[in-house]
């Protein structure tokens, strides 16, 4: 895990919007391509040494800026680029 991807527990910036940036970084770059999973949030909380509520919370920010889409059952996927499901 670089700098880029380390939580601030000290910082003002809520620790789910900060992971939410992460995220959003690492589908910006590619790294997480379009209908393709994100990393479950039991997977991101114990990644991220955080709580799983707010790894949920992470997500919930992510679908509200429209760059995931979850799909009950199977997981949340990277939306892709036009928005469309």
């Amino acid at each position: 895990m670089s700098d880029a991807d380390e939580l601030k527990h000290e910082s003002a910036t809520p620790l789910y919007v900060q992971l939410a940036d992460i995220v959003a970084a690492k589908i910006k770059s590619g790294e997480l391509q379009p209908d393709r999973p994100i990393p479950a949030e039991t997977r991101l909380a114990e990644e991220y040494g955080i709580a799983r509520l707010t790894a949920r919370r992470a997500v919930r920010e992510l679908r509200d800026r429209g760059l995931v889409v979850t799909v009950p059952g199977k997981g949340t996927f990277v939306a892709e680029p036009d928005g469309s499901e």
